[in-house]
């Protein structure tokens, strides 16, 4: 499994913290009855049911590790970082080609690009970290060159 920090906001942490739980203590035992009550159906070798159940477990046992490793490996971001430079949690206010925009700097594991909030390794919020106010930067994506100029950082 990979042991790279996972950097995240208290709040992001908590989640992840209620959504193991949740797996553990709901989702697993269920998905156990599952396979029980498939089991006592006869023959496992044509039974639906049980392949299906069986599927489920694997998909339960996989998101526990994950969550598991990222809780494990969780780096909370400070939320009293400079206003001078661009860091993780750090909302960044750029002019670029379409106008006026705000991200905010998170891990990958809160990254939500449609509300703004862009991971620290993706281009862009690569590119920002570290910049301050009045630097301008070029971002190579996919789709081509992209030009911000930081106008803020809260």
């Amino acid at each position: 499994m990979n042991n790279k920090p996972t950097y995240i906001s208290r709040e992001g942490l908590e989640k992840l913290r209620q959504e193991l739980e949740e797996t553990v203590s709901i989702r697993r035992p269920e998905v156990a009855g599952r396979i029980h009550d498939a089991k006592e159906h006869g023959d496992l070798s044509e039974n639906a049911e049980y392949e299906d159940a069986k599927n489920e477990q694997a998909f339960v046992e996989g998101r526990i590790q994950t969550l598991e490793a990222l809780i494990k490996n969780a780096t909370l971001i400070d939320e009293h970082h400079s206003k001078d430079l661009v860091q993780i949690g750090s909302s960044v206010t750029v002019d670029g080609p379409d106008g006026k925009e705000t991200f905010t700097i998170v891990g990958s594991t809160e990254a939500r690009p449609t509300e703004g909030r862009i991971s620290n390794e993706s281009p862009v919020g690569r590119s920002l970290l570290g910049r301050k106010k009045g630097d301008k930067i070029t971002v190579r994506v996919p789709a081509g060159d992209i030009s911000y100029t930081v106008l803020g950082i809260a």
